[in-house]
C-alpha cells in the first residue's frame, strides 16, 4: 500500500515482483500481461482521471496492479535524482510537465523512449514525441475571469495582473514557473527572460493578490467569488465551467504559452515493461477522448475525435494558434532553483 504518497519498506522491496508485462502488445494479443505498475503523479483531479480513464478501463482488465505515488512534481523530481544510484527505483513511470521532463533527461535519470514498444505511437502528434518521454495532454496558458464580476473581458496577461483588481487577483503557488512566464510576457519580456515580470508580480502582491496552493483551491476561490481573475490553462476553464463555476477565458495578446503534461520512464524502473504498457494505454483513442471531455485538454494523438462544440471550448482558433508560444525548457531547467527561491523568499514572503 502507498500511504500519504510514501512507500513502506515492503513495497520498496516488492516492486516489480510477478511482473509479466511484455514491451509491446496489440488487440487480440494472447501473450501474458500484467504486473505491478507504480505511477508517480500529481494528486487531485489528474490522479482521479488517470484512474477513471486509463487504469480502471484499460490496465486493470489486463491484470495490471496499478498504484499511484501522489505528490507534487518537485518532490518527485527530487526523489528521481536521489534514487539515481539505486539499481531499482520506486516508480515505473512518472508524470511531469514538458519542462520537467527535459530537466530529468538532463539529469540522466530517464529512459530514451523505444517507440517500437508503443503500438499507439503511430498516432502521436510529432511535436509530442520527445526522445525521453511522450506528451499526454496539452493546453495553453490563458487569462481566466468571472464575467459577472468583470463584465469587460480582459485582453492580455497585463490585465490579469493589473493592480486595479486588488485582492480579487488569484495566483497559483504550484504554477510558479508559468505564472512568472506570463508576468514576463505582460512586462514585454520573453519566455527565456522572466526578470521583467518580477516587478509586475510585486505590484500585484502589493495590491492584495491572493496566492492559492493548488489548482483546486484557486477554483474554489473563483466559485465563492473570493477572486475574479487570474491565469490558468484553458483546459481547466472548461472543467470548471462543467462544474458550474462562472468563468471564461481569453487567449492573451502577448502570446499563449503552451503547457504539455507528459510521462517518462525512470532508468531504474522496477517494471519498465509495465511503464510502457501504462504509457501506451494513455495514448489509446478512448482515454484521450475522455480526458478531453473530463479535463478539457487537447489530445496528443491524431485518431482522437473531439466534438466540434468541445473543440471550440478547449482548442484555439487559427489566429490564436499563431500566438502559441513554446517554452524554453533549457532556460527553465537552468533557472528553476533561482525562480523558486525568488518566489518563496521574495514574492510569497
Amino acid at each position: 500500500m502507498i500511504r500519504n504518497g510514501k512507500f513502506s519498506r515492503r513495497d520498496a522491496l516488492g516492486l516489480g515482483l510477478g511482473a509479466f508485462a511484455l514491451p509491446a502488445f496489440g488487440p487480440g494479443d494472447a501473450r501474458a500481461e500484467g504486473g505491478r505498475v507504480v505511477v508517480g503523479t500529481w494528486g487531485g483531479d489528474y490522479a482521479r482521471l488517470l484512474t477513471k480513464n486509463v487504469e480502471d478501463p484499460l490496465l486493470k482488465p489486463k491484470g495490471y496492479d496499478v498504484a499511484q505515488d501522489q505528490a507534487g512534481d518537485a518532490p518527485r523530481r527530487t526523489k528521481l535524482v536521489a534514487e539515481k544510484r539505486l539499481p531499482r527505483g520506486t516508480t515505473d513511470i512518472q508524470g511531469l510537465s514538458a519542462s520537467n521532463m527535459y530537466e530529468m533527461n538532463e539529469a540522466g535519470v530517464v529512459e530514451t523512449i523505444d517507440y517500437s514498444k508503443l503500438p499507439n505511437a503511430k498516432n502521436i502528434i510529432p511535436q509530442m514525441k520527445y526522445p525521453y518521454g511522450i506528451g499526454h495532454i496539452y493546453s495553453g496558458k490563458v487569462v481566466v475571469y468571472n464575467p459577472k464580476l468583470i463584465p469587460e473581458p480582459p485582453k492580455a496577461f497585463k490585465d490579469a495582473f493589473d493592480p486595479k483588481h486588488g485582492n480579487k487577483i488569484g495566483i497559483i503557488d504550484i504554477q510558479y514557473q508559468y505564472v512568472m512566464v506570463a508576468a514576463a510576457l505582460a512586462a514585454g519580456g520573453k519566455v527565456s527572460d522572466i526578470e521583467p515580470g518580477k516587478a509586475v508580480l510585486m505590484e500585484a502582491k502589493k495590491a492584495g493578490a491572493r496566492v492559492y496552493p493548488t489548482n483546486e483551491a484557486f477554483a474554489q476561490a473563483l466559485k465563492t467569488e473570493e477572486i475574479s481573475i487570474g491565469v490558468m490553462w484553458k483546459a481547466r476553464t472548461v472543467q470548471w465551467q462543467n462544474a458550474g463555476i462562472s468563468v471564461q477565458s481569453v487567449a492573451p495578446s502577448e502570446g499563449v504559452p503552451m503547457y504539455v503534461s507528459g510521462f517518462v520512464i525512470p532508468k531504474n524502473a522496477p517494471n519498465k515493461d509495465g511503464g510502457y504498457a501504462y504509457m501506451n494505454a494513455m495514448l489509446e483513442k478512448s482515454a484521450q477522448e475522455n480526458f478531453a471531455i473530463d479535463m478539457g485538454y487537447n489530445p496528443t494523438v491524431t485518431n482522437a475525435t473531439v466534438a466540434p462544440d468541445l473543440q471550440q471550448r478547449i482548442g484555439f482558433t487559427a489566429e490564436e494558434q499563431s500566438r502559441l508560444v513554446d517554452l524554453d525548457y533549457g532556460y527553465l531547467a537552468k533557472n528553476d532553483s533561482a525562480m523558486k527561491e525568488w518566489w518563496d523568499k521574495v514574492f510569497k514572503a
